[in-house]
């Protein structure tokens, strides 16, 4: 039995629901969530029902994190006032989307990191407001076409959440990809060895959002890593411990975004292709992919 059920609302073949299931499949049922406002959230407690088989807390975009700081602390009273010390402590697991996570609630993640709040957040990035109708967020890379994104803002980086989990001394960061599912679940496992503050961010494309085909959806989204884009990576304690080495010959970034309609603009653009380019080649440049 899965503690995500099939009884949500989501799209067919939703890579988000699916990275959600491995997630919350690898925990275990003593695990409460705390789920940040966005596509995961209306789509899985629709009301009065609820996917979800484990206790399950709704908050705001923006105080996630907030939330599953008070769990913390409420465990952290029960456990110091509980003669049955043998009870395992639940796991704390707060997720939202890129939206919540890269913007509206940044400030309150950065601020559990620097309290040390032992939780494990996980970001589920399809890079844009895909609830909404797929604005640009700060996870929305440059050059994709979203609503809401002006000329000022075209060749906006995305946010390097990785790299600011790291200067918060997060002690396990890892970002992974639905299409490498067992790098996924090794993943969560590892992290629920560790105490203190974890972060996860996991790549999963939106079908409508990225305007892409169902049955292109897992070779997209393998692309975004093999051509280094989207790295996967594994921190523990500041130091690179895991990585995945690009394939040789490597793709070009062109085969990454071919079917997708939200990069079509870019096809016959060779001056953006190969700004785009360089962002991948100089990820596998730095992690030495």
């Amino acid at each position: 039995m899965s503690y995500l059920s099939s009884h949500h609302t989501a799209c067919l073949g939703c890579a988000q629901i699916v990275a959600a299931r491995l997630v919350i499949d690898q925990l275990g049922p003593n695990t409460i969530v705390v789920n940040a406002t966005g596509c995961l959230e209306v789509t899985t407690t629709t009301y009065p029902h609820s996917a979800w088989q484990v206790p399950w807390i709704h908050s705001l975009f923006a105080n996630a994190a907030p939330i599953g700081s008070g769990i913390d602390a409420a465990l952290d009273y029960l456990t110091i006032n509980n003669k049955k010390k043998s009870i395992p402590r639940p796991t704390v697991l707060v997720q939202g989307g890129d939206g919540a996570t890269f913007d509206i609630g940044f400030g309150a993640l950065t601020a559990s990191w620097s309290r040390g709040d032992n939780l494990l957040y996980i970001c589920y990035d399809n890079e844009g407001y895909a609830n909404t109708g797929m604005q640009a967020s700060l996870s929305t890379p440059s050059l994709a076409q979203a609503s809401m994104k002006t000329k000022y803002n075209k060749y906006l980086n995305k946010r390097d959440m990785i790299a600011i989990a790291l200067a918060h001394k997060v002690p396990y960061i890892a970002q992974t990809n639905i299409a490498f599912p067992l790098d996924l679940k090794e993943k969560i496992a590892k992290a629920q060895t560790i105490k203190g503050p974890r972060y996860i961010q996991i790549l999963v494309p939106c079908i409508p959002g990225w305007k892409i085909k169902l049955s292109d959806q897992m070779t997209i989204a393998r692309l975004a890593s093999e051509t280094g884009l989207y790295p996967l990576l594994e921190f523990t304690e500041g130091q690179l411990t895991k990585k995945m080495a690009v394939p040789k010959p490597t793709p070009p970034v062109k085969e990454y975004i071919r079917n997708q309609g939200r990069y079509s603009h870019l096809l016959n653009n060779d001056t953006d292709l190969k700004i785009f380019q360089n962002m991948a080649d100089d990820n596998i440049k730095k992690y030495n992919l």
